[in-house]
């Protein structure tokens, strides 16, 4: 479920989106490192097709929580998958996560429904 919300100081309704997905535990420390390097080409890609306020959250189980905000969440997926970049980024992290089905991790993020929002 994606929420929806009408920004009046902007003009314009936001989705806000909320995913988790499971790092695996031996690749945590390597998770950290490549994202604190994170390509200029990719960080170029997801603002160009639509990523605003994007953060990522890990805990040290694994757990990794995202969260960000786009005018169209599936708008902004195929344009990311549209992107060689983003294969090739997507192809290079597969590897650290766990139960991902054969699918990239950004295919296989989970949504996750909002219950509160204070704006």
């Amino acid at each position: 479920m994606l929420l929806e919300t009408f920004q009046p100081h902007v003009g314009v309704v936001v989705q806000r989106v909320c995913f988790v997905l499971q790092v695996r535990p031996d690749r945590i420390a390597e998770y950290r490192r490549r994202h604190a390097e994170v390509w200029p080409q990719m960080r170029a890609a997801l603002r160009e097709t639509g990523w605003r306020n994007y953060s990522l959250f890990l805990r040290d189980d694994g757990m990794l929580i995202g969260y960000v905000e786009t005018d169209d969440f599936a708008a902004a997926r195929a344009g990311m998958a549209a992107l060689e970049v983003n294969a090739r980024w997507q192809a290079e992290m597969a590897p650290l996560f766990a139960d991902l089905d054969g699918a990239d991790p950004d295919r296989a993020m989970t949504p996750v429904p909002e219950v509160f929002h204070l704006d």
